[in-house]
């Protein structure tokens, strides 16, 4: 039944969305996160892929997070001589995560979350109303 597809298909994107969100959250709690010494690298940006996926039982492609990848853009640096992970010139190399690009992306997945929801919800009151009209 192409109902129950739907439910599949759109539990998939949930769980897709959920892992993309915590990614994003995880960038955006670290970033602040410098190295412990001069020579370490703070914490890299990482980035959620999606894949799809033919799901041979449901008849039907679904989605799932993919590989995390990390963004090699620079680090950002800033001057602060006294921090324990300061280089020679007194500069301290910050991860490369912007907050604002974070909560735009998260934002972005909470929207598509909540779409894959709607499509649950809808799906289950088809279901609903078709037991309905089969019983009277």
């Amino acid at each position: 039944m192409d109902l129950i597809k739907s439910l599949f298909i759109s539990a998939s994107g949930l769980k897709a969305q959920n892992g993309r969100m915590r990614i994003i959250a995880e960038n955006i709690a670290n970033a602040n996160s410098t190295a412990r010494a001069p020579d370490e690298d703070p914490y890299r940006r990482k980035i959620p892929t999606f894949k799809s996926q033919f799901d041979k039982e449901l008849g039907a492609e679904t989605v799932e997070l993919g590989k995390i990848a990390e963004d090699m853009s620079e680090f950002r640096t800033t001057f602060m001589p006294g921090h324990p992970a300061a280089d020679a010139n007194g500069y301290v190399e910050q991860p490369n995560v912007n907050t604002l690009i974070e909560t735009t992306d998260m934002r972005e997945a909470q929207r598509s979350y909540e779409a894959n929801l709607n499509v649950i919800e809808s799906t289950r009151r088809m279901l609903q109303r078709t037991i309905e009209i089969l019983r009277a």
